[in-house]
């Protein structure tokens, strides 16, 4: 899973016709690594080479950094331009002290463990990947993959991103902001007719979206439609809305400056009042604590 991650930069010296990106696969010692599969992986030798971008793997549990690794990773942070993990490759930054001072984030199952660890971190588990002044991480080891398409959109532009997500079948891109408990994971549809509704549903949360509209998408009476609805996800058409609006809501309070009205427009709630009512009975908390919460963006 960690070279998917790889897959990103290699699709895109094949769509641009030239070699954009130069990869190496690099260890501590060098030679043959064995990965957790028990294929052989061939590996490079760190060394004193300078790299644009270091991306550091993580296992399915976390694994002892060496002293040797943490000072190399320490030495990299001075002339690389970014350094990134996937998923538990996290706590290999945090042990060459690269995460003090910055927000970052990890496997949920062991974002609280990140936390007592590396005590001058901020941790987010409701992220898919961060990048904060040059160190990216990335949540489990799928998102590994949004977090290069992510690094690549930042090289390349948004246009070109697109079409190497196409050609790795990625043709709903997590960015950042987005929780690791994605609404749309929860749901669980499992027919292209239901998957296309909430598609539709995603991409049009300005919109009323009611029962009748959202029945025409899927070529069914609203009876009919509520019903297979129901079936696959096992809430009703309009819980099923507001949570896509909820989790909208939230990503652009905490990632964009987007006045509080604008964001209540934007996602289908109408006005200000509406949305606060929801979040509070959602969350328990208002619109602004999440947008005081956020503070400012980070640089990448």
């Amino acid at each position: 899973m960690n070279f998917a991650a790889l897959s990103v930069f290699e699709v895109a010296n094949k769509r641009a016709g030239e070699p954009l990106y130069k990869l190496k696969v690099l260890s501590e010692a060098g030679g043959l690594v064995k990965s957790s599969l028990g294929i052989d992986v061939s590996s490079e030798r760190i060394g004193k080479d300078d790299f644009d971008t270091l991306l550091v793997g993580g296992a399915l549990h976390i694994l002892e950094t060496t002293p040797t690794l943490a000072g190399y990773l320490r030495d990299a942070a001075q002339s690389t331009r970014r350094l990134a993990s996937i998923c538990l490759g996290a706590f290999t930054l945090g042990e060459a002290g690269l995460l003090d001072g910055r927000r970052a984030t990890t496997h949920w199952r062991y974002a609280e463990e990140l936390q007592t660890r590396f005590p001058g971190c901020q941790v987010q588990l409701d992220r898919i990947f961060i990048a904060d002044r040059g160190i990216w991480t990335s949540a489990g080891m799928s998102a590994g993959l949004d977090l290069a398409l992510g690094m690549l959109e930042h090289d390349q532009g948004r246009d070109f991103t697109r079409v190497v997500a196409a050609g790795l079948v990625v043709h709903q891109r997590r960015h950042g902001g987005q929780s690791q408990h994605s609404v749309l994971a929860k749901l669980d549809a499992v027919t292209d007719r239901v998957q296309t509704v909430l598609a539709f549903a995603r991409s049009n949360l300005h919109a009323p979206l009611n029962v009748q509209d959202l029945a025409r998408v899927a070529c069914l009476s609203p009876r009919q439609f509520t019903r297979v609805f129901r079936e696959e996800t096992g809430t009703s058409p309009a819980k099923a809305v507001n949570g896509l609006r909820l989790e909208a809501a939230k990503f652009l309070l905490e990632q964009s400056r987007l006045p509080i009205e604008v964001v209540a427009k934007e996602t289908g709630f109408a006005d200000r009042e509406r949305m606060r009512r929801a979040f509070v009975r959602a969350y328990g908390r208002s619109p602004q604590s999440f947008r005081n919460d956020a503070g400012p963006i980070a640089n990448l």
